[in-house]
């Protein structure tokens, strides 16, 4: 197991995203409601991370982050790895997050329910553009942070409180 905290940890923000080639890792933290997309290329070892906050920004009428969005962030990332030359068509997706993190709170929250659209709505985009979903650590209602390696494309999960998970 990798030492938690590694020189080639590229970190990833809320509403941003990565693409990088092994070797190293792309890591973001603190994944509530927030879902993180996982996108890998086993040939060319490419592989994006991106940290989706909403799922649709049709919703909304100014974009500042497009990686904000299921919609927007999901082909940009893609995108960018064909152009850094990974293979379309080898691209393997996993999903975490979108936990429910407000259960309780009151009963418009959970109307709102904004993991489980982040979920639906990530795996829509990437089923739309053909990219097979190769793992999920999704749901729940604790936070999680993971770290794609870029070597393997395995994804380690840490969520509080409980064993590391690998998917």
């Amino acid at each position: 197991m990798h030492a938690i905290h590694d020189a080639q940890d590229i970190h990833v923000g809320i509403g941003e995203y990565k693409v990088a080639q092994s070797p190293g890792r792309l890591v973001t933290l603190g994944l509530g409601s927030c879902v993180g997309v996982t996108l890998w290329d086993p040939v060319t070892k490419i592989g994006g991370l991106l940290h989706i906050m909403l799922p649709n920004s049709k919703e909304f009428s100014r974009i500042n982050k497009k990686g904000k969005y299921a919609d927007l962030g999901i082909p940009m990332v893609i995108n960018e790895m064909v152009k850094q030359g990974a293979g379309r068509g080898r691209i393997q997706a996993k999903l975490v997050g979108g936990a429910q993190m407000f259960i309780g709170a009151d009963k418009k929250q959970l109307l709102f329910n904004i993991g489980e659209r982040n979920v639906e709505s990530s795996r829509k985009i990437l089923k739309d553009m053909r990219i097979n979903i190769a793992g999920e650590e999704v749901g729940g209602n604790k936070g999680r942070t993971i770290y794609l390696d870029l070597q393997t494309g395995k994804v380690t999960i840490r969520t509080i409180g409980q064993d590391i998970k690998v998917i």
